[in-house]
Formats: structure tokens, C-alpha cells, sequence
């Protein structure tokens, strides 16, 4: 007759939470800062989410708003503004996703290929420093080189063209936007794929050096799949922030005669809310953004698990 097996009784979940906690406690107290953190400033804050569904005013609080419901939001969705608004933003990101993530990629590519390390080095500090300059900086010095005798009108008028009011023009302000976010990023956004690189087995590289293979096919056929994971885990991140462009450069660039073209959620939201006032009218528009890029993050993770067996959780 079989001895039964004793019976082991599992440990409730906060004790063995407590028990976590006592075992790893400095490795928790060193992420404590990270937790209050996000605590504190993500959600604790969501909390006044809830004032996209009354007609909130200051004086009498949250909790003293009436409530309203989707109010605020039908208003935008029947509004002048929402498909400019929507087209604008997806528009702008989805060219910032089509040229400007591929960018780094094909730079680190490009730098990883480089035997001169002199010359790397060089290429490396030069595409990097332009992160560091301030947005306002940099929007001013775009400014400045897109007036009427500044440096692209200087190169226009070189070839012999007229020289053109490029922030004055509509269909101008996208490729302005792209192209200098690309000239301001790239340096910096390449530092990931570079550090990816270094971490594939070089003994493949040699083995493919053996087979015969060049340089192109190694890039291709090692590099790449190499760092794929990479590039999976970035466009998964950065296809969940598509509608989320920040306001401040679009404010520092546009003006009344490319507002058609320039105008976005979040400098909408920025001026009902923050010009104008209407809090419960903006938080509405800006959680309507934020769920939308939820939906996005969600759907573009369960198709890369689909497809490439891998995602970002």
C-alpha cells in the first residue's frame, strides 16, 4: 500500500509577499524612489480623470462638478475640429514612424560597418550632439535657417529657384517637422541598435566570413535578425505613443497659415485647457488620445506575438 504524500500547505499570498519583501529588502528599497515615482505622478493623477465626465470648476472641486457624462466627449466628436485634429496627428506620426524610426537603424548599421574608429568616433559625437540642444534652441535655429535669407534659401536660390516663405507654406510644415526631428534624434536613437550590435556572438561573423559572405550579406543576414528583438520591442513603443505628439515643438513652428496642416490633439488640448480653460473639455480630448494609443499598444503587441513569437509582454 502506497505511503499517501503529505499534504503541503501553500503559503497565502501576503505572506509570501512579506516574505519577499524581508528576503530582497534592499533591492526594494532601491526601487522605492521608481515606485513613488510613478505613484505620484501616473496614478495618483488618474484619479482626475473622472473630470472629462462633469463640468468641472475650480471652486467647487472634483467631487462638486456635476456630473455630465460623455457630454464633452460628444462635443468634440461633432466638432469642426476632430478629423483635422485626428488626420493631423496620425499623418505626422505615422511619417515620423516611416522615416524617422528606420534612421537610427540604418545609422548604426552604418557605423558598425566603419573600421576607422577615429572617424567613427567623430560621426558618432556629431549626430548625438543635437539631442542635448534644447527644443527651443533647435526649433529656433530651424526657424532661422527656413527664412526667407536663410541657409535652405540660400541652397534654393544656388540652383537658380525662387527663393520660398517655407513656415509660411501648409504643405511644407510636415516635411520641416519629420526632417528636423530626424536631424535631432537620429545621433542619439542609434545608441540602443549600436549597443544591440555589440552584443551578437562574433563568432558568426566569422563564420560567415568563411562561407564566403560580404559585408552586405552579413549585415543582412546576421546583423539585422540580430537586433531584430530590438526593433520589435522600439516599434511596438513606439506605435503605442502614434497619437501622442508633444505640443511644444509644433507651437514653436506653426503659425496661422499652416494651421490646417500642423494643428494636433495635444496643441488642441493645450489650448482649450490650458489658454481657454475648459478643463473637463480638454481632459475629454486627452483621454480619448490616451485610449486610442492603449488600443494601439495592445493590438500592435498581440500581432507581433502573432508573427514574430515575441512582444513586449
Amino acid at each position: 500500500m502506497a505511503t499517501p504524500k503529505p499534504t503541503v500547505r501553500k503559503k497565502s499570498l501576503g505572506k509570501r509577499i512579506l516574505k519577499d519583501l524581508a528576503t530582497n529588502k534592499y533591492n526594494y528599497l532601491l526601487l522605492l524612489p521608481a515606485i513613488l515615482y510613478y505613484v505620484v505622478f501616473h496614478y495618483f493623477p488618474m484619479y482626475g480623470a473622472q473630470i472629462a465626465f462633469r463640468d468641472f470648476y475650480i471652486t467647487k472641486g472634483i467631487l462638486g462638478s456635476k456630473w455630465v457624462g460623455w457630454k464633452h466627449f460628444q462635443t468634440f466628436f461633432n466638432s469642426f475640429y476632430f478629423g483635422r485634429l485626428v488626420r493631423n496627428t496620425v499623418l505626422l506620426s505615422g511619417y515620423n514612424i516611416i522615416f524617422g524610426f528606420p534612421a537610427p537603424i540604418i545609422l548604426a548599421l552604418l557605423l558598425n560597418e566603419v573600421r576607422n574608429q577615429a572617424f567613427k568616433r567623430t560621426v558618432q559625437t556629431v549626430t548625438y550632439l543635437p539631442h542635448f540642444i534644447s527644443l527651443v534652441v533647435s526649433c529656433g535655429i530651424v526657424i532661422s535657417f527656413c527664412r526667407l535669407n536663410g541657409l535652405f534659401n540660400d541652397i534654393v536660390a544656388f540652383f537658380g529657384k525662387e527663393r520660398i516663405l517655407f513656415l509660411e507654406k501648409k504643405e511644407y510644415f510636415r516635411t520641416i517637422y519629420i526632417a528636423s526631428g530626424i536631424w535631432q534624434e537620429v545621433g542619439w536613437g542609434s545608441i540602443i541598435y549600436l549597443s544591440a550590435i555589440s552584443a551578437i556572438d562574433m563568432q558568426l561573423y566569422e563564420a560567415a566570413r568563411i562561407d564566403g559572405a560580404n559585408r552586405f550579406q552579413e549585415a543582412f543576414h546576421i546583423t539585422i535578425p540580430g537586433i531584430l528583438p530590438t526593433i520589435v520591442i522600439l516599434l511596438i513603443l513606439r506605435v503605442g505613443r502614434l497619437m501622442s505628439l508633444g505640443y511644444e515643438k509644433v507651437l514653436l513652428l506653426y503659425n496661422d497659415s499652416t494651421r490646417e496642416t500642423a494643428d494636433i490633439i495635444s496643441t488642441y488640448v493645450y489650448t482649450r485647457g490650458i489658454q481657454k480653460g475648459e478643463y473637463s473639455f480638454a481632459a475629454a480630448v486627452d483621454l480619448f488620445n490616451s485610449v486610442i494609443n492603449m488600443v494601439l499598444l495592445l493590438s500592435v503587441n498581440w500581432i507581433s506575438k502573432k508573427v514574430q513569437g515575441s512582444g513586449l509582454f
